[in-house]
């Protein structure tokens, strides 16, 4: 790999460059934010008690609350006429967070992006179609800035648009598509629909911003013929995405340790879980100017991965996103993940990937619904045997009983984003 972005550095250099940033982080909101003013003072911390890395845990948390309780402009540290830029979270209820950029923080986040299209191994020859909404939200602007800084042609669709989607693919022959999970799922039934297979030249996808199961992976890789696709992480919170990439050895995601610090917390205690144990992500940036954080509750899923990757990136990994500690629901006492049942399916190959589980009560009484549909070709005769079956898997596996049914291909509906596992009924009773 040509590492124009991607920097070389050990383990001692990046322990080096993090020391660095997170005095700098520190200094500079201990100077500049009142929301971090007050919350040092509680903690009874001061810019000089930073001395190590392990200082960090003097450090206090921030949660997604705190953005909401300081909108419009939380957590800025600089005046606004250094502002050039605001993006916001991707919510639909309730005031956003809303973030704010300097235009160092906009040439951090789109060197961070172009290292994704290095890791992915792109070159300047791809045609990149970003499929991700634009606006507010951070992930159009961030694969289009990366893109543009890594000197690829950026195709700027954004989500939904089909029939321009499709147009694309055949006409100015996209190699790499930008996209959620589920909006590559769609895009590949549709390929296969209209009979597009031979007319496209797709061999790559960058895809995010929602979990997804091996199986959904393998169903879009197949309808749309790609030789490699990458996992990419990110949020609105720490610039947005391509703050790390999955690379070729598929061994968890490289993320840009220069750039940020992550921890990984019991989400319960809020200590640190055991090396390799998953628990909940939390991140410092090291370098943000208009609003930075310090050790910022993301609430997904993870755990770091020891060691060094094949790949020879030196940047240290994290496993993909395993769900959001604020996804998981109670069913009759029980916790449960919606992945846990996506994992499920993963041992029928006469089903797809796609599924939702519908919570309801009934006499005082929770009952889960799962809804599967077949995978495109799989004949329909048998579909009680496999929901008697797929049902005994979720009470072994999960230690619930819910009832199963079994849809076509293309029965349950699809999404151009993040595809919507759950829905709970149980507080309409």
């Amino acid at each position: 790999m040509d590492h124009r972005f991607i920097p070389h550095l050990t383990e001692e250099q990046i322990a080096d460059i993090q020391l660095e940033g997170l005095k700098w982080t520190v200094g500079h909101t201990h100077a500049n934010s009142p929301f971090y003013q007050a919350r040092f003072r509680e903690k009874g911390v001061e810019p000089g008690d930073i001395t190590s890395l392990d200082d960090l845990r003097k450090l206090p948390f921030t949660t997604a609350e705190d953005l909401k309780d300081g909108y419009p402009m939380p957590l800025l540290s600089v005046p606004e006429r250094d502002v050039v830029r605001i993006h916001g979270s991707s919510g639909t209820t309730g005031k956003r967070k809303i973030l704010a950029y300097t235009q160092n923080d906009i040439d951090t986040w789109k060197d961070m992006f172009a290292r994704c299209y290095e890791m992915a191994g792109l070159t300047v020859e791809d045609r990149v179609q970003i499929c991700v909404g634009y606006g507010l939200w951070t992930a159009g602007a961030g694969f289009q800035l990366g893109c543009e800084r890594f000197g690829a042609m950026a195709l700027p669709v954004g989500p939904g648009l089909l029939e321009i989607q499709l147009q694309m693919l055949t006409d100015l022959k996209s190699t790499c598509i930008c996209s959620t999970a589920s909006m590559a799922l769609l895009m590949g039934e549709e390929v296969q629909k209209q009979g597009l297979a031979d007319k496209i030249s797709l061999k790559k996808a960058i895809f995010g911003s929602e979990t997804h199961t091996p199986k959904m992976r393998r169903q879009f890789e197949q309808a749309l013929g790609l030789e490699d696709s990458f996992d990419i992480i990110g949020m609105t919170e720490l610039y947005g995405p391509g703050t790390g990439l999955e690379c070729a050895a598929h061994d968890g995601i490289h993320y840009w340790a220069d750039m940020y610090i992550t921890e990984i917390i019991d989400p319960e205690t809020l200590e640190p879980v055991a090396p390799g144990e998953v628990g909940e992500m939390v991140v410092t940036s090291l370098r943000k100017e208009a609003s930075p954080l310090i050790r910022y509750r993301t609430h997904d899923l993870t755990r770091l991965i020891p060691g060094q990757c094949a790949c020879g990136v030196t940047m240290p990994r994290v496993d993909k996103i395993m769900g959001r500690s604020d996804d998981m629901f109670i069913f009759r006492g029980v916790n449960i993940y919606p992945g846990q049942i996506g994992s499920v399916l993963e041992h029928f190959k006469e089903l797809s990937a796609e599924y939702r589980i519908f919570l309801s009560r009934k006499d005082g009484l929770d009952h889960m619904a799962v809804h599967v549909e077949r995978a495109p070709g799989a004949p329909s005769g048998n579909d009680e045997g496999l929901a008697r079956a797929l049902a005994d898997e979720i009470r072994k596996n999960i230690l619930v009983r819910g009832e199963v049914s079994i849809l076509g291909p293309g029965e349950l509906p699809r999404s151009f984003s993040k595809t919507k596992r759950v829905e709970d009924s149980r507080g309409e009773e």
